[in-house]
């Protein structure tokens, strides 16, 4: 009984670890948006990613990265990531629900 217990506890550990059978996880970058893009904002300055189109995002952060969309922040923190890694944050937001 006792190996079973620990058997089971090293599978889920395991499971955990791996992220085996969760959600698809975040790509890297995009869980710095949450600071300010999080489900309960609401705003339009500021408003939820998720739900939002996967191209409607990549224009906007490309906007923002190439400096034609005015912003106070948002062209800085563009500006650090690829459009690889923006198309990916875009995938992965317009999947998540609003």
């Amino acid at each position: 009984m006792n190996a079973t217990r620990i058997s089971v506890a090293a599978a889920m550990v395991l499971l955990i670890i791996t992220g085996a059978g969760s959600a698809a996880e975040a790509p890297a970058g995009a869980s710095s948006c949450t600071g300010c893009h999080a489900a309960a904002s609401g705003s339009n300055a500021m408003r939820a990613l998720g739900g939002m189109s996967a191209p409607e995002i990549t224009a906007k952060m490309t906007a923002f990265k190439s400096g034609s969309a005015q912003t106070t922040i948002m062209d800085r923190i563009a500006k650090g990531f690829t459009e690889e890694e923006i198309r990916a944050i875009a995938t992965w937001y317009a999947a998540q629900k609003p």
